[in-house]
């Protein structure tokens, strides 16, 4: 079924065996190969990339079409709101920059992770600087700005997380030449 947020869950639904991941008995550890931690950081931060492009695209079409009667025109119009625009398209260029390069194949693990903690904190960043913007409406569950601040947070909670990243990064800084 369908919830009223556009989530779909299905429940008691059969998996034939051969369409499951690499079934394993209960208790141990997947034989996934090392790559798969690198690609998982990766795709993981693209979806908090995309939330953050979503909250964007609202963002603009929102202030474009928002005319306040004491302004007499749109917000877009004003510098200040262009400006700010502005820097959310930087965080999301160094974004797609950052999954670019690691979509190519030019990261390895420990620098995936890195990516993982780079595009979602700058995701985040450019969803708060959107809901900064508009203020209620912004949270206001009749825009989706709202639920879109609601998902990119929880690109924190994902594997790997922050402190884990940026403590190996830092031990790693220290143990040898850098990258």
């Amino acid at each position: 079924y369908v919830l009223d947020r556009g989530d779909v869950v299905f429940e008691d639904v059969l998996v034939p065996l051969d369409h499951a991941l690499d079934p394993q008995p209960v208790g141990v550890p997947p034989p996934y190969p090392a790559s798969f931690a690198t690609w998982s950081a990766v795709l993981t931060s693209a979806i908090y990339d995309a939330v953050a492009r979503a909250a964007r695209d609202w963002l603009v079409e929102f202030l474009a079409n928002r005319k306040p009667a004491n302004l007499g025109a749109a917000l877009s119009t004003l510098p200040r709101f262009q400006e700010a625009v502005g820097e959310i398209d930087g965080l999301l260029l160094s974004n797609r920059v950052l999954l670019d390069t690691a979509a190519r194949g030019e990261v390895d693990g420990f620098e995936a992770s890195l990516v993982k903690h780079l595009v979602t904190e700058n995701a985040i960043s450019a969803v708060e600087r959107a809901l900064k913007l508009t203020g209620n409406p912004g949270l206001t569950r009749a825009n989706p700005l709202e639920r879109h601040h609601r998902d990119v947070l929880c690109g924190r909670v994902h594997t790997p997380q922050a402190d884990v990243v940026l403590t190996s990064a830092g031990r790693a800084a220290f143990a040898g030449p850098s990258p």
